[in-house]
């Protein structure tokens, strides 16, 4: 991915799931999905010509299949189809390529609403989604993959995993160990930004202390500068939401002195392959759902998914589902049984916000283990 492109993205960098989370005692057994089948030439947005469908159910996943990040599209894509389903002009999902602008989604959009679309999967991008949300208009409901909550409402339901759902995971579970004071330390960014706010608000919730957050990723004086808002003693914990190259240098700064603690994003390097990392503990997608998805993946398409995969495959099974039941609407997103995901868990609220279960695991030599169950 070009440098450009993991900016725009924040925390959709392209991720690299190990399968090791079932090395230290988690087992499960599923069938594999069978093969894929791939969709038809996908052209440019402004060469597609709507088709319509009377079947029981349409809805349109938007990607990005040029721009700056073409193989994030990709990989929606390549989930899309797991398990034999097709992308097709007339069947219950079309494939339309977003670009990257706000400008090219929109008319992604509203080519697949004159289609017949009557529920959209994506955008990828945060500053598409507003654009689309109006491309369509309030009766069709905008799935969006996005990890930015603020987003939600007005008929966009936000399904990416976000800040809040690792902060509220990880540190939950910290709490319940008595680790009640909570350091921060975040590069500077949006994604710096929502991470110590949703901690800020767990926090509140759990009663844990947050001591004041630290926005400088120099190991040295980072824990400097935290040691001494903590009056001269480390916190109990150190959150390090971020999954850039600061990541290891900093956690070999805290590790031993510290419990650290990571989020979602983890999951895009390997955990169990950086040794600085080992005793860390982070919020993740449940490994007993998302490992036989990732076998299957890895058999169909030669490479391990990562959690974008994952979002993108429960976004296009929710609308299927919900298609062929005539529910592609609100209230059917916002039914109170909520959703069973290949991340686990999941249920949106009226307001677009979706509540997510996520597992808690801990980094071993060379294994990963499943240390706090998933619940929604």
């Amino acid at each position: 991915m070009t440098k450009r492109a993991s900016e725009a993205l924040c925390d959709f960098a392209l991720p690299r799931q190990s399968r090791r989370f079932f090395l230290s005692g988690i087992a499960a057994s599923a069938s594999l999905l069978s093969a894929c089948s791939g969709a038809a030439g996908l052209g440019t947005i402004l060469d597609r010509q709507p088709a319509k469908s009377d079947g029981p159910g349409r809805a349109a996943l938007l990607a990005p299949t040029t721009g700056r990040a073409p193989e994030l599209g990709q990989i929606m894509r390549n989930a899309a189809t797991l398990g034999g389903n097709v992308l097709s002009d007339t069947g219950e999902m079309a494939f339309y390529d977003t670009g990257d602008t706000p400008e090219t989604a929109a008319t992604a959009a509203r080519l697949a609403v004159a289609a017949g679309a009557k529920m959209i999967v994506g955008p990828l991008f945060g500053p598409q989604v507003a654009a689309v949300a109006a491309a369509v208009g309030s009766s069709v409901p905008v799935l969006t993959l996005s990890n930015d909550s603020s987003v939600a409402g007005r008929g966009v339901f936000v399904l990416g995993v976000t800040p809040e759902q690792s902060a509220l995971a990880v540190l939950s579970f910290a709490a319940r160990r008595g680790l009640d004071t909570v350091g921060i330390i975040v590069a500077p960014g949006a994604f710096g930004a929502r991470s110590i706010e949703a901690a800020t608000r767990v926090a509140k919730i759990t009663g844990q202390t947050i001591v004041s957050p630290v926005t400088d990723t120099n190991p040295t004086s980072a824990v400097a500068t935290l040691t001494a808002a903590n009056g001269g003693t480390l916190p109990k914990a150190v959150y390090l939401p971020g999954a850039g190259p600061e990541l290891e240098d900093l956690a070999a700064a805290l590790r031993g002195k510290t419990q650290v603690l990571g989020s979602s994003q983890w999951s895009a390097r390997d955990p169990a392959r950086l040794p600085n990392l080992r005793d860390a503990w982070y919020a993740a997608p449940d490994p007993l759902a998302f490992e036989p998805f990732a076998v299957a993946y890895q058999e169909t398409h030669g490479s391990s998914p990562g959690i974008l995969a994952g979002v993108a495959f429960d976004g296009v099974e929710t609308a299927r589902l919900l298609g062929r039941i005539q529910e592609q609407t609100g209230s059917g997103l916002t039914r109170e049984k909520g959703f069973s995901g290949v991340l686990g868990p999941f249920k949106f609220t009226r307001g677009g916000l979706c509540t997510r279960g996520l597992a808690v695991l801990k980094v071993d030599a060379g294994a990963i283990t499943m240390i706090g169950a998933a619940s929604s």
